[in-house]
């Protein structure tokens, strides 16, 4: 059987409204292959599943659906990978309900490397939001892709950062691979597609619907080797994230902040639980037992070179990451990536309001 027609029947099972991934497992485990199931007789269905599910199977009419899934996949950069396939995340195998099909945008590599999700508030405090790209873009760095949910906030600031380092960084969606929720988000949807990779287990055209984002959630977790939880709310959703991470035996990570900011309680909660403090890069490194610092990768070549000059531009001063990249004719992203370099060397040292001061005298 070609690709084509094996696809066809792992599309053809997973967009039967009324089977659901636990049926799917179910029959998959039975029969093997899609193709089996659907040449399996109704007797043979219903000992499984039931009459009702068997009668879904056999009856049910989904052809336009897999031929513009099949057609989508056809475009340069789009993929779908299904649970027998050699690129589906080894990692998610390992959690009790892995998605039989993932539509893939970008790069199939980052679905098998060495992960780690970074989640928090969608209305987070300036210094979370330069938290999350500061620490997004040293792990990036460090060789880690960066794992999360192309939410506002802290989402969207880690997504950044990985990609003003090498790129690797993998978005999950709640909705259809061709919808991008927030509008807000979709330039940074289209850098994350171009050199990172956008993941969903949704069939396309399936909009923004509040259920389908926590079951996002898990495979955000699943995919990684820990979840570190920038800022956040006790009641946000980053800390279901943080929970199925612990289940799912990933090491669980948070910022502390102000003991009055309510963008710091969650983090302060999952502390108290047993959650790894971090105030630095490296804390989450040598907690995953990651060889690689992020002072031992270099700058991109701009930034080396620049380096020097954007230390002697601070003068001595608290200075915003803006001011400097004006002065010194950079990007925002190139400076906060230097910036975390000369912390990490002691040079300088960041202030609340997402300033900068430095304190080396060399």
């Amino acid at each position: 059987m070609g690709v084509a027609e094996s696809l066809a029947d792992w599309l053809r099972l997973t967009l039967i409204p009324g089977i659901g991934g636990e049926t799917q497992r179910k029959l998959l485990t039975a029969f093997g292959l899609p193709e089996t199931i659907f040449s399996a007789g109704r007797e043979a269905l219903t000992s499984i599943v039931g009459d009702k599910a068997a009668r879904l199977l056999l009856d049910t009419d989904n052809h336009p659906a897999v031929e513009q899934a099949l057609v989508w996949s056809d475009a340069p950069g789009q993929h779908l990978v299904c649970l027998a396939d050699p690129d589906y995340p080894q990692t998610l195998l390992q959690i009790p309900d892995p998605p039989t099909l993932l539509y893939v945008r970008g790069r199939l590599d980052l679905l098998n490397s060495a992960a780690l999700a970074m989640i928090g508030s969608r209305n987070p405090t300036p210094q979370g939001s330069q938290n999350a790209q500061r620490f997004s873009a040293a792990l990036a760095q460090a060789g880690l892709t960066v794992t999360s949910g192309l939410a506002l906030g802290i989402d969207a600031a880690a997504h950044r950062g990985a990609l003003t380092a090498s790129g690797n960084t993998v978005a999950f969606i709640g909705t259809g691979i061709d919808r991008i929720y927030p509008a807000t988000n979709r330039q940074l949807a289209i850098e994350i597609a171009a050199r990172g990779s956008i993941i969903s287990e949704f069939p396309l055209g399936t909009p923004p619907v509040a259920a389908n984002f926590p079951r996002r959630n898990r495979l955000i977790a699943g995919l990684s080797l820990g979840a570190l939880v920038v800022e956040a709310t006790v009641d946000s959703g980053s800390l279901i994230t943080a929970r199925l991470a612990s289940e799912q035996g990933r090491e669980v990570f948070a910022i502390p902040g102000s003991i009055h900011s309510p963008q710091s309680r969650g983090c302060h909660k999952l502390i108290k639980q047993g959650a790894k403090l971090v105030e630095t890069v490296q804390d989450v490194l040598d907690e995953l037992h990651w060889k690689s610092a992020p002072a031992e990768f270099p700058l991109q070549s701009e930034s080396a070179q620049d380096i020097p000059g954007l230390l002697h531009s601070m003068g001595f001063d608290p200075c915003s990451v803006d001011e400097l990249a004006h002065l010194n004719g950079l990007t925002a992203g190139i400076v906060s990536v230097m910036l975390l370099h000369l912390e990490l060397d002691g040079q300088v040292a960041s202030l609340p309001g997402g300033r900068y001061q430095r304190i080396s005298q060399a």
